[in-house]
């Protein structure tokens, strides 16, 4: 099997945009509150011969949940229309820098496709780096694309409830929202975090100035000062499993590839009547 880079430069994808071999994907997601339309934006411009990725479309629809991965026949499916097969090396990017990608990269993981790799620096780097964008959408010809689903990389509420003092829970919500100070985007849900969770939110690991992904030793300095031990399994969480996913791949940058993301995340934890939460500092 052919070994891809997880991360991939504007630089390096200019110089194989036309590999036949590689399919571009625009992952990008906002909370409703950014009041921005992925679609609009993607018709406006995106890098040359990109499709769009929309994880609000390509997802369990028979869950209440935002975003839930599909099942792997619909998932399939989907991915199948975009023009993408088994045998495609498929980058991911999204227009914020780095914020979505990263779901996208965990989810063709997730689903048994190693070959996909993560734009640092997403369109902001691409635009930057004075690389040509291009408008409008694209039909590509359907291919086949099958999956087969990795439960070793996703947990439910109660794997997460029975791992509680037992395996490290990383929360890559912003501090104010892990402490339950500040509410949720989403309505309805408790403030707050998963008991004995550590957080670390997943804009500690992303420079601000380019969108890139910091160096490794200083991500794995952050995953250390959080009091997570990169070398222990961890299970990682955030509000709907989006920012959840940079963790992982952060750690996947580093070498580990054991992590488990917790799909409901905070939307399915902190409804009325969920399990137990804290509030306050991770003790």
């Amino acid at each position: 099997m052919t070994t891809v880079p997880l991360l991939v430069t504007a630089e390096w994808l200019a110089n194989n945009l036309d590999n036949p071999d590689i399919r571009i994907i625009d992952a990008s997601f906002h909370l409703p509150t950014a009041g921005r339309d992925v679609r609009a934006e993607f018709v406006e411009a995106h890098i040359p011969g990109a499709v769009l990725f929309d994880i609000e479309a390509i997802k369990d629809t028979s869950s209440d949940l935002p975003h839930m991965m599909p099942d792997p026949a619909e998932f399939a499916r989907m991915v199948g229309e975009l023009g993408i097969s088994n045998d495609h090396h498929v980058i991911a990017y999204d227009t914020v820098g780095i914020l979505s990608a990263p779901r996208a990269w965990w989810m063709f993981r997730a689903m048994g496709h190693d070959k996909v790799s993560v734009l640092d620096g997403g369109l902001l780097a691409w635009v930057r780096g004075d690389h040509p964008t291009e408008a409008g959408t694209a039909t590509p010809p359907p291919d086949y694309f099958e999956a087969n689903l990795q439960t070793d990389m996703i947990v439910d509420m109660g794997a997460v409830e029975a791992a509680i003092g037992k395996t490290q829970i990383a929360d890559a919500r912003a501090a104010a929202r892990f402490t339950g100070q500040a509410a949720e985007p989403r309505p309805g849900l408790r403030s707050g975090h998963i008991p004995g969770s550590r957080n670390l939110p997943s804009s500690t690991l992303i420079d601000p100035e380019t969108g890139q992904f910091k160096d490794t030793a200083t991500m794995r300095a952050a995953f250390e000062q959080a009091g997570l031990d990169i070398d222990q399994p961890m299970i990682t969480s955030c509000g709907s499993g989006v920012t959840a996913a940079i963790l992982s791949f952060a750690l996947a940058l580093m070498g580990k590839t054991d992590t488990r993301l917790y799909d409901g995340s905070w939307s399915e934890w902190g409804m009325e009547g969920g399990p137990a939460i804290e509030t306050g500092p991770a003790s």
